[in-house]
């Protein structure tokens, strides 16, 4: 069997009816192109839910009060008082799974500066929330371990707060704003990090010690939320256990008895992994369903290239009889037209893939998606093209391989 001969024949085959050939390819060409361009979308798409995750924190945990029925009403979170600033000492001293951990109290206001005032919140928190939430300090510095024992009334400015109460581009360092009427020290500027995936601005915020914040604003002992950082990602689920167990005994929660039930968790822990895992099922069957609407192309192109053998069969019936008459076999047969099915699918392939690329960063250009072309779409995309081209032109090469010479050689 000599395959450069048959590739010879399958050329000219292809070359005597060229636009029926680039017709056939197309529905290909589109089936590989949407394939690669919907699946670096939706790859895009979660590697930029990622990174927006990684920029509040990829290994953060968080932990609120937990809801309550008082006289058979729920109530809400955020009027709970079971987080203490014990909690947050127990948490710091025995946590092993932890690198950073901060207590954190809010409140929104009014900043004013001149006669300039902006609405805000801020943040009660301590040196560990810089590194826990991935925020650092352009200008100027952090809140000493000293300024929060004395409740320092100082302050570090998010870049849109500094933008409205210092309108002329002037450091704010140094300056004294008024948050409520009471005065703050600014002795820093937070690193702009701008919008999240979410449409929040993380630039909006002010940050002060959290005594300042628990004694001086809101005139309480209990905190809104403890955050923390676990050392790695992978040992977040051990932290969050870690911490489950060390709240559930500064709580004097009862376990589980043979006899009797234990006590229900009067707070919520929250971890980023688990907001990850959500977002990234989400992209998941996101970029499955893209990849299957496309797919759809495909398997039209490789109906379209069935049809095609088989009108290439019936036509070239005298052809086929001829070329058994004089000594090719079934299966001489069989391989020249599996060899066109497969040159068709194949070259559709390649210029499917260039053209798929090109899309991907054109929709990148032009609707700024984010996009990621992963390798294995493209391999992907051979080995169907590959398999289209033989599931698809195996039964007309077969037909074709089973004519009787002599009743092939009468075909009008």
């Amino acid at each position: 069997m000599n395959y450069s001969n048959l590739f010879k024949i399958a050329l000219r085959a292809i070359g005597a009816n060229k636009m029926r050939s680039f017709l056939t390819a197309l529905g290909i060409i589109i089936g590989v192109a949407s394939v690669i361009t919907m699946l670096a979308i939706g790859q895009g798409s979660k590697r930029s839910i990622q990174a927006n995750i990684a920029e509040m924190g990829s290994n953060m945990i968080m932990i609120h009060p937990g809801q309550d029925m008082r006289g058979g009403v729920r109530q809400d979170a955020s009027s709970m008082e079971t987080l203490k600033l014990t909690d947050y000492q127990a948490l710091k001293d025995e946590c092993n799974y932890i690198k950073g951990i901060s207590p954190v109290v809010n409140s929104s206001g009014q900043f004013i500066y001149g006669n300039n005032n902006t609405q805000s919140t801020i943040y009660g928190v301590n040196g560990d929330y810089l590194d826990i939430r991935q925020l650092s300090v352009s200008d100027g510095e952090m809140f000493t371990d000293q300024e929060i024992k004395t409740s320092a009334k100082v302050c570090i400015l998010g870049q849109t707060v500094a933008d409205y109460l210092f309108p002329n581009g002037g450091s704010p360092v140094g300056k004294v704003v008024r948050f409520n009427s009471i005065p703050f020290r600014v002795i820093g500027l937070l690193k702009k990090k701008g919008y999240n995936s979410m449409g929040m601005d993380q630039d909006d915020l002010v940050l002060a010690p959290y005594t300042t914040v628990m004694k001086r604003i809101l005139a309480q002992t209990y905190l809104s939320e403890i955050q923390a950082s676990a050392i790695t990602e992978g040992v977040t689920d051990k932290a969050v256990d870690e911490m489950t167990k060390i709240l559930r005994r500064t709580h004097k929660l009862k376990d589980a008895t043979d006899t009797q039930a234990g006590d229900d968790d009067d707070f919520n822990i929250r971890s980023q992994e688990e907001l990850s895992t959500m977002m990234n099922s989400t992209t998941n069957m996101l970029t499955i369903l893209l990849g299957c609407v496309a797919g759809i192309s495909l398997v039209v192109g490789g109906i379209g290239i069935m049809n095609i053998m088989y009108v290439s069969v019936t036509e070239r019936t005298r052809e086929i009889g001829l070329r058994m008459s004089v000594g090719a076999r079934g299966v001489d047969i069989l391989n020249q037209f599996l060899i066109e099915a497969i040159m068709m699918s194949v070259t559709g392939g390649l210029i499917g893939v260039i053209i798929g690329i090109g899309s991907s960063y054109a929709v990148k250009l032009i609707a700024h998606w984010p996009i990621y072309i992963e390798p294995w779409t493209i391999i992907m995309s051979f080995a169907v093209c590959t398999f289209t081209g033989v599931f698809f032109g195996w039964y007309p090469a077969k037909k074709a391989a089973r004519l009787d010479p002599i009743e092939a050689i009468r075909y009008e």
